[in-house]
């Protein structure tokens, strides 16, 4: 991965290929950017990461949010297409459904870049994400360090999302051997639907309401953590119970110092949304994007850019969020006050 990494930041430094100089005066370049939702945190800043690129490459971006409707997302994207934009960057609200969007702009010669989630079964330019795998190995390997035995709950995320899958397959990768060894069992097994930190509170509250002895929660990432800490609360055991996450959502980072959440893993998006940014623009132009590796999404091998994410503690949180400028001390601090 040093590798990947070397090879990104030239990339990044060159604008990800075929773009142009920064500053430059506008042209009739415009790329669509589809969101499954822009309710949280974590996707406001890709919005507002990759239009600031985008602009700096003298090209426009209109944005669109499903509010978590495929349906409607179908529908933005139908929209922007009978618009004219030479590109489409969509973070799908159904993997297998968001194909038909792909198939739309292919008649229409648009280029589509899956962005953080992976379009199934279609014909995809270009996978921008993070290792979710890995996403999942860092969160089981936090939990197993402070609960190396003892009673644990899966709580997943949107079983519509080809990326819960893949964070799933990481955990379970870390924790089968200790399972197998009788080290810890698996109690309870739970998907969340939307990522829904509501829907996550009720998940982890029907487990307590069945059992009280659980060492930690598996949450795959900041919203289900937030419902999983809720629920921990009202049966007074929040910060009993180790709890992963991942987004470095604000919340959580304050509550990794509370101590009512273990972890989370941190993605940097900066780097993320630049380089789909510039990766759409080039695309945009008719210039040829290269990729670091391949993922197969069903239908064919995706040309992909994948980052390396980062696990985050009270040990590590200044260097890494807070040094980046993520939050500021003074924010994640506020309720050691």
């Amino acid at each position: 991965m040093r590798l990947v990494g070397v090879v990104l930041a030239a990339l990044l430094a060159t604008g990800c290929g075929g773009s142009q100089p920064e500053g430059q005066a506008a042209d009739r370049t415009t790329v669509g950017l589809v969101f499954d939702t822009l309710r949280e945190e974590r996707w406001e800043r890709d919005r507002d990461l990759f239009v600031a690129r985008a602009h700096e490459l003298g090209v426009e971006v209109a944005v669109r949010s499903a509010d978590g409707d495929a349906e409607r997302q179908h529908a933005l994207a139908g929209e922007l297409l009978a618009t004219g934009v030479d590109a489409l960057v969509i973070v799908p609200t159904d993997l297998d459904r968001a194909g038909a969007i792909v198939r739309d702009a292919a008649a229409r010669g648009v280029p589509v870049v899956s962005y953080d989630r992976l379009i199934r079964n279609a014909d995809v330019a270009l996978y921008v994400s993070f290792d979710n795998v890995k996403v999942g190995r860092l969160q089981a390997e936090a939990l197993l360090e402070v609960r190396p035995s003892g009673r644990y709950v899966l709580l997943g995320g949107s079983p519509t999302d080809h990326n819960a899958r893949l964070v799933r397959d990481g955990q379970l990768a870390v924790l089968q051997p200790a399972i197998d060894a009788g080290r810890i069992r698996i109690v309870a097994d739970r998907w969340v639907p939307g990522w829904d930190p509501e829907r996550a509170a009720q998940a982890v509250s029907e487990v307590l309401r069945q059992t009280r002895d659980i060492q930690a929660i598996v949450a795959s990432n900041d919203s289900t953590a937030s419902g999983a800490v809720e629920a921990l609360t009202k049966a007074r055991l929040a910060g009993r119970v180790a709890v992963s996450g991942q987004d470095a959502d604000l919340a959580a980072c304050q509550r990794i110092i509370e101590g009512t959440q273990t972890m989370t893993v941190y993605k940097p998006l900066r780097p993320l949304a630049r380089m789909a940014a510039g990766a759409a623009v080039s695309l945009a132009r008719g210039e040829t994007v290269d990729s670091l590796v391949k993922v197969n999404n069903g239908l064919k091998d995706v040309p992909a850019r994948l980052l390396d994410p980062i696990a985050v503690d009270r040990t590590n949180i200044d260097v890494t969020v807070i040094a980046d400028g993520y939050h500021s001390r003074e924010a994640v601090y506020a309720v050691a006050r």
